[in-house]
């Protein structure tokens, strides 16, 4: 198939976007594959999407599996944020400096960056299946490391141990998820790990408002991380990994037989022509399985369509981050400790429940609206709170010390403290339904079996590498250039990331995940994705409205 390129007066060359519409549209409905007999033509495309109803209960459980590692991730962020205020003098025997705090959060961090390139390597070697059933084991070591705990340095090993779990489970349970969901369900799946991350984190504030006035009340939340991660293990163990997975290993019976099990009223013809998709993209890459994965990271970099899908899929991931969020959840009990509320824990309860609900509204809309056209509105939301809180600590005249002591020129909760809380709720309505979202489905970009997995893991480690540089300089970010500066320097940020959205970011919802490299092949072709995207809607639309009136 073959993409016509105009040079644009500049001398660039630039695909037409009626070009990329219609090589599309042939792309996914023109696979003239004879061999078996096999027909895959437009006939067994359309009625194949036609049939698409409702994901397949085995689709629904490995979601539901796969997800507990975001509760997992959700929960270790929200417990942390309780334990550093309620901890007290329980390590080392003495209060915890800003110091202290930033490496026990960002130790976590370090390990998730590098369980989450550890995690992209085994992904192919073992199985995605495998690899976090491997995970829970982690996850309860590093939990019971931080039980038993009695100085500053034995539980940032134990915050360090779970990391490596943290880190891999962050981008496998959404590569998963990405290859089992139908392409009209993606985007809802992977949010639906989302909504297990923002779940995870509203249920560790509660247990912790609940446990505050015990005496070591936060080893007890810390603990309970062992729960979900002994669940995830036993639901595992009566589960198949992925399709594509099998692909890779050779086993094309077994990848049919997955695929037509998380593919409702596919027909064996279809699952055939989807089958040798898969083997013909992941012939590309030849070799041993270690042999594949470098080979993946030389042609992820050499590959134009890779290397823009890779630029997307990290970017994303970098906006997540670099925006502030998670130090507000990893800090948030801490700031409203310092402008004056007594039971900041119970406040930050309000910060967790909006980052679940709206998390909710994004599963609900963004399969209809696009991630690309949520972002845009979105991320200046963010912006827009971000001054507001800036302004709001400016006329709060809030100072604080490197051994974390705050100084407030008022006592008390003032009118500004109030603008605080409002300020940060609209900050996390926004990056909920926006970015804390469709960051990761960004590994729907790439479209090669194995590229896919790498492509992946820089992703993870790139989300990683930003969660650690904030986690380990927030407290210090307020003490040196204070907090009306600190969050005017993640509005900024927020506007860099609305310009990298507007000119950069395609809409690729209701694409095949094989069907995007094209799209990409010669740049990021922004419009063309978008009437694309927009067709593809209106299509499944149309035949499931179809089939509802047969």
């Amino acid at each position: 198939m073959s993409t016509s390129i105009r040079r644009s007066p500049s001398g660039s060359s630039e695909s037409s976007s009626d070009d990329l519409l219609a090589n599309n549209k042939n792309s996914t409905a023109t696979h003239q594959i004879t061999e078996d007999g096999v027909d895959s033509s437009s006939t067994l495309a359309k009625d194949h999407k036609g049939k698409e109803t409702h994901p397949t209960f085995l689709v629904m459980m490995l979601t539901l599996a796969s997800s507990i590692s975001g509760f997992m991730f959700g929960y270790d962020t929200g417990y942390i944020s309780a334990a550093l205020v309620m901890v007290g003098t329980d390590l080392s025997n003495k209060i915890l400096t800003s110091g202290e705090k930033e490496l026990i959060t960002s130790a976590t961090s370090l390990g998730a960056l590098l369980g989450a390139v550890l995690g992209g390597v085994l992904a192919n070697l073992c199985g995605r299946k495998r690899v976090l059933m491997g995970l829970n084991v982690v996850f309860v070591v590093g939990t019971i490391i931080q039980l038993v705990a009695k100085t500053v340095w034995t539980m940032i090993a134990g915050r360090f141990v779970l990391g490596w779990g943290v880190g891999a489970a962050s981008l496998i349970a959404p590569l998963m998820l990405s290859e089992l969901a139908p392409s009209k369900y993606r985007g809802r799946l992977i949010v639906t790990n989302c909504m297990f991350i923002t779940g995870g984190q509203l249920v560790a504030y509660f247990i912790n408002w609940g446990l505050t006035n015990m005496a070591h009340g936060w080893r007890v939340s810390v603990g309970l991380c062992m729960v979900p991660a002994v669940i995830q293990l036993i639901i595992f163990v009566f589960l198949p990994d992925t399709p594509r997975y099998y692909v890779i290993k050779g086993n094309y019976e077994r990848a049919k037989e997955v695929f037509l099990k998380t593919n409702r009223d596919c027909t064996d013809q279809y699952a055939d022509v989807v089958i040798k998709d898969m083997v013909a993209s992941n012939s590309t890459v030849p070799g041993s399985p270690l042999t594949q994965i470098w080979n993946s990271i030389k042609l992820i970099h050499r590959n134009p369509a890779n290397l823009r899908a890779l630029i997307l899929a990290c970017g994303l991931q970098g906006i997540q981050q670099f925006t502030g969020f998670n130090s507000l959840m990893y800090f948030s009990a801490t700031i409203f400790e310092t402008i004056g509320f007594h039971n900041a824990t119970a406040v930050s309860i309000i910060v967790a429940a909006t980052n679940f609900v709206f998390t909710g509204v994004a599963l609900c809309i963004i399969d209809k609206v696009g991630r690309r056209r949520i972002l845009l509105w979105a991320i200046p939301g963010m912006c827009i709170s971000l001054i507001v809180c800036a302004i709001a600590f400016h006329y709060l005249g809030v100072k604080f010390g490197s051994s974390s002591e705050v100084v407030i020129k008022k006592t008390g909760i003032s009118g500004w403290g109030i603008v605080i809380i409002i300020g940060m709720v609209m900050f996390v309505a926004t990056y909920a339904i926006g970015i804390g979202n469709s960051a990761w489905t960004g590994v729907e970009l790439f479209s090669d079996v194995n590229v896919r997995s790498v492509g992946g893991m820089y992703a993870a480690a790139t989300n990683w590498s930003g969660s650690l540089v904030i986690s380990s300089t927030f407290l210090t970010m307020l003490e040196k250039i204070t907090p009306p500066g600190t969050f005017a320097f993640f509005a900024a940020l927020c506007f860099i990331s609305f310009l990298f959205v507007y000119f950069l970011l395609p809409e690729v919802s209701g694409l095949e995940l094989e069907e995007t490299s094209n799209l990409l092949e010669d740049g990021f072709n922004v419009k063309a994705a978008s009437e694309l995207s927009r067709e593809r809607r209106k299509i499944s639309k149309y035949l499931n409205n179809d089939n509802e009136n047969v």
